[in-house]
């Protein structure tokens, strides 16, 4: 470490610098990092199974009958009116025939798990993955079922996942953010970063929202324009520094200063560390081929189209390794935007295949190389890599070729740390409409529940006193989903 790096930190991040170079010189003398990085939780309730998490956020609702969850009865009757059994209460007007998929199934892996052709990519995945195909939420509404997927809540003002993790575990490096997220290029899904947000935990555990493919992909990261120097910029932060130091002393124990100044010295040795870490020139030629990266640049159609999907998807699912591999605890990436026309985002109630066919094969693609490329270096076994959707759509048609909302029942998958390899747990009714088993469906807290308890915590045990209320990402409910535990 050489001293003009050290000089460098010491006058930057506003009055925290000084804090990043005693971690430094701690670090110069041998003090272990594990020291020096705390969560709140000072003992793990359990052995931990896994270290990180990337998860994978479909936005507008992707179709499970179209991706991972096979319905030959739909088949079988395609074209037939559709009859439940029960009165049902469409989100818009998607009660039309019953309508099988437009992409063809078929088996992979020794598990011999169906998947659709638009998801093919992750066929050579299957073998490493686990399916939830009972997820059931609470309502069709957008925002609604994205807080509740997001931060447990279906309402704004609390924590999202990426965050409660952050707060608990603390960070495993010094120079990027404990939760980072990487939305759609395109903009926010619903509720923005409301969903990543820190609500009543510390500032420094929300998450750190980045944007690969913009000029400036963290927001303010450094001066615009040439009217700053660096000797300007050093004498403004000495002065920042100063009256920060003479604030803090006055009011002692004020935790959002404390926050503040955290946040700066974060930025600080993000100047030095988020560069090279969104750099992806130093990939070899066949990993950015695997991601699809290997015609990046190219001039894309204005209409949804799967090679544009393949580059974005791909290029955001590389960045999660190369922040995962650099100690990053929580990534998390979007696909898909909030309310856009033409769609550009899984809320296909016009035309499922004109979109999802675009959005899931990018996906796959970049989803696949995420959990082949954490395989090959040994990250996989304490990586947890989940795959979420705010609810499913309907087994009926809306229109002639679009499906409405359906929160009655949907998939997620987990692979990776502690998750058991291959298997499928609860199924869907034979339509695809609600779980099989109705009184035993499987909830976003059950999700949580076991995600934290490989991460070494008891979703019990994890709460914050906020408002006269002791707070967890659980709520009141959550179960631990012990068959998907390896």
């Amino acid at each position: 470490m050489d001293f003009h790096r050290r000089q460098f930190l010491c006058n930057t991040a506003w009055g925290f610098g000084s804090l990043a170079l005693t971690s430094m010189l701690a670090n110069d003398m041998g003090i272990a990092s594990d020291d020096l990085l705390e969560g709140s939780s000072k003992i793990l309730h359990y052995p931990p199974r896994a270290k990180r998490v990337v998860q994978l956020f479909m936005a507008g609702a992707a179709s499970h009958i179209d991706l991972f969850d096979h319905k030959p009865e739909l088949e079988k009757h395609h074209g037939e009116a559709s009859d439940f059994g029960e009165k049902v209460e469409a989100f818009q007007n998607g009660l039309g025939p019953w309508m099988k998929s437009p992409f063809k199934f078929k088996p992979y892996g020794q598990c011999g798990k169906m998947l659709s052709d638009a998801v093919a990519d992750l066929g050579n995945c299957v073998d490493d993955m686990a399916f939830i195909h009972n997820m059931t939420g609470k309502t069709g509404v957008h925002s609604q079922a994205t807080y509740l997927q997001a931060t447990g809540f279906q309402r704004p003002g609390f924590p999202g996942m990426g965050s409660w993790i952050s707060y608990a575990l603390g960070s495993m490096n010094e120079n990027l953010p404990t939760f980072v997220v990487l939305p759609d290029h395109r903009g926010f899904a619903s509720n923005g970063p409301k969903n990543w947000g820190n609500a009543f935990l510390p500032t420094s555990s929300q998450g750190t929202t980045i944007f690969p493919q913009r000029a400036q992909p963290i927001r303010d990261l450094f001066p615009k324009g040439n009217q700053v120097t660096p000797q300007s910029q050093t004498d403004g932060l000495a002065l920042l520094n100063r009256l920060n130091r003479d604030y803090s002393t006055q009011r002692l124990g004020d935790e959002r200063l404390e926050s503040r100044l955290k946040t700066y010295e974060l930025a600080a040795k993000m100047q030095l560390s988020a560069p090279e870490a969104l750099n992806l020139s130093t990939e070899p030629a066949h990993i950015l081929k695997m991601y699809g990266l290997d015609k990046a640049g190219a001039e894309y159609s204005k209409t949804i189209n799967v090679p544009e999907e393949i580059e974005y998807f791909g290029r955001k699912c590389l960045i999660a390794r190369r922040l995962l591999e650099r100690g990053v605890r929580f990534v998390q990436i979007w696909s898909g935007n909030d309310n856009s026309f033409p769609r550009r985002n899984w809320d296909s109630h016009e035309n499922i295949e004109q979109d999802h066919k675009p959005l899931a094969t990018g996906m796959a693609r970049g989803a696949a190389a995420l959990i082949q490329d954490l395989k090959q270096r040994g990250l996989l076994e304490d990586t947890i890599v989940l795959w979420t959707t705010e609810f499913g759509r309907m087994p009926s048609t809306q229109g002639s070729k679009g499906r409405d909302h359906n929160p009655h029942v949907f998939t997620n998958w987990l692979c990776g740390g502690g998750i058991k390899p291959g298997v499928t747990h609860g199924e869907s009714d034979q339509w695809g409409f609600k779980p099989l088993d109705r009184d035993n469906p499987t909830q976003v807290y059950d999700v949580h529940a076991t995600i934290l308890q490989l991460l070494g915590l008891d979703h019990l045990r994890l709460t914050v006193r906020h408002n006269g209320i002791d707070r967890r990402l659980t709520d009141v409910h959550g179960r631990v989903i012990k068959d998907i535990l390896a």
